[in-house]
C-alpha cells in the first residue's frame, strides 16, 4: 500500500474539503443498502489524511488540533458514518506518540504514512461499566503475549489492517496490544445493527488466544499518570462529528425547503422559502449550529495551547473546554436532524428519501460518553475548582 503524503495543515484541510463532497454523493444510498465504505475508505489511506498526526520528525505534517477537528466536521458534513471510522484511529496512534518507544514509533509511523489503518478493539459489553476491562494480555515466557477476550462497538475494526485492544496484564494494568488483520485467534464478525450509523461495521472482535509479540505492546496504564490530552482530543473529535452532523442536516433542511416544500397557506408568501415563521426557526437552528463550531474551534485551540505546554491546569482546561464543544454539539446534532421534518414539511417523512439518516446517525453518536457528566464537571469547576479526572473519557 502506498499514500499520499500531505505537507501541511493547509493541504490536509483542503484534501478533507475534496472529499467530503465526494463522499456526500453516495451517502444516502450507502445507508440504505447497508454497503460498507470500503472504497471509500481506501481513498481515505490513500489521500494521506489519516497519517496528518505523524510528528514532523518522522515525515508526517502534524497538523494541529484545529485542524484534525475542521477534518472530522468536514467529512461529518457528508457521512455520519464514514467519519466515524477513523475517530479511534487517531486515539491510538496518540498512544504511540506518547507511550512508544522509539523503535514502535518508527515502525508504526512507517505504516500509517503507507496509508495503514488503525480500528478499534476497545469497548465490552456486560461488565460493571465502560472501564471494566476484561481482556487479558498474558505473558509468556520469551516475552511475547497472548490475548483473550471479547470486544463490542468495535468501530473500524473490520477495515483495519491493525486492531489495537484495550487489555489488561496480570497486573492488572492496561495496555494496548497492537494486533494485524488476520492475526491467528483474532475474528472480526461484522453484526453491528444500529439504527444509526449503519456503515460502521461497530461489531465483534473475539480474541481466542491471540499471539502478539513483546514489541507490539504498550504500557496504556502510564498515560493517565500524569498530565494528558488522551481523552480531549479524543472527545475533541466525537464533538467535530457531532458539529458536523448538525450542519449537515441543516444544509439538507435548507436545500429541501428551497427547492420542495410549499409554504404554509396562512403565511401569504409564494414560497416556503419566504416563510417567515420558517425563517425564524432556521435561524434558532443555525445559532446551534454556528454555537457548536465555535465551542469546537475554541476546544482545539486549548488542546493546542496545552499539547505546547502540558501542566496540570492546561490539561484540565483542555479537557473542560472540549466537555463544553461535545455537549453542545450533541444537542445540536439532535434538535437540528429532527427539526429538519418540522421545517421540511411531511414529504420529508418519506423513507425513499432518507431524511431520517441524519438523526438516526446523530441520535446513534451522541450516545458516546453521556453530555450530563460533561455537565458535571464543567459545574464542579466552576463552583469549586475543581479539576476534571485524567480517565480518558473528557
Amino acid at each position: 500500500m502506498s499514500a499520499h503524503v500531505i505537507a501541511d495543515d493547509a493541504e490536509a484541510l483542503a484534501v478533507a474539503a475534496s472529499l467530503a463532497e465526494e463522499f456526500r454523493a453516495g451517502a444516502s444510498t450507502r445507508d440504505t443498502e447497508r454497503r460498507l465504505p470500503r472504497a471509500e475508505l481506501d481513498r481515505l489511506s490513500a489521500s494521506g489524511l489519516l497519517a496528518v498526526t505523524v510528528p514532523a520528525d518522522h515525515g508526517g505534517a502534524d497538523v494541529s488540533a484545529l485542524t484534525l477537528a475542521e477534518i472530522f466536521r468536514l467529512l461529518g458534513t457528508a457521512d455520519g458514518s464514514l467519519a466515524q471510522i477513523p475517530q479511534s484511529h487517531f486515539a491510538y496512534v496518540n498512544v504511540i506518540r506518547r507511550q512508544g518507544t522509539a523503535e514502535q514509533q518508527k515502525f508504526f509511523f512507517v505504516e500509517l504514512l503507507a496509508g495503514r489503518r488503525f480500528g478499534n478493539a476497545q469497548s465490552e459489553a456486560g461488565g460493571k461499566h465502560i472501564q471494566d476491562i476484561r481482556t487479558r494480555l498474558e505473558s509468556r515466557p520469551d516475552g511475547s503475549y497472548v490475548l483473550t477476550g471479547v470486544k463490542h462497538y468495535s468501530t473500524g475494526a473490520l477495515f483495519a489492517d491493525w486492531i489495537p485492544v484495550l487489555a489488561r496484564a496480570e497486573d492488572d494494568r492496561l495496555h494496548v496490544a497492537y494486533v494485524p488483520s488476520g492475526a491467528p485467534g483474532l475474528t472480526v464478525i461484522d453484526d453491528w445493527d444500529g439504527l444509526g450509523q449503519r456503515t460502521t461495521a461497530s461489531g465483534t472482535v473475539r480474541l481466542d488466544g491471540v499471539p502478539v509479540p513483546g514489541d507490539r505492546v504498550l504500557p496504556h496504564h502510564l498515560t493517565f499518570e500524569g498530565p494528558q490530552l488522551h481523552g480531549a482530543v479524543a472527545q475533541l473529535l466525537h464533538s467535530a462529528i457531532d458539529a458536523g452532523l448538525a450542519a449537515g442536516a441543516l444544509a439538507e433542511a435548507a436545500e429541501f425547503v428551497r427547492t420542495k416544500s410549499r409554504p404554509w397557506f396562512e403565511s401569504g408568501v409564494e414560497t416556503a422559502a419566504e416563510d417567515p415563521l420558517l425563517i425564524q426557526r432556521f435561524g434558532e437552528l443555525a445559532l446551534e449550529v454556528r454555537a457548536s463550531e465555535a465551542l469546537l474551534r475554541e476546544a482545539a485551540r486549548s488542546v493546542d495551547a496545552a499539547r505546547a505546554d502540558l501542566t496540570d491546569d492546561t490539561a484540565a482546561e483542555a479537557s473542560l473546554a472540549v466537555a463544553a464543544a461535545k455537549v453542545q454539539a450533541a444537542r445540536a446534532a439532535v434538535e437540528v436532524s429532527s427539526a429538519l421534518f418540522e421545517v421540511s414539511g411531511t414529504r420529508s417523512a418519506l423513507d425513499s428519501l432518507n431524511l431520517h439518516r441524519h438523526w438516526r446517525d446523530a441520535r446513534t453518536h451522541t450516545l458516546h460518553d453521556p453530555t450530563r457528566w460533561k455537565i458535571q464537571h464543567l459545574g464542579r469547576f466552576a463552583l469549586n475548582g475543581t479539576r476534571p479526572p485524567r480517565h480518558g473519557l473528557l
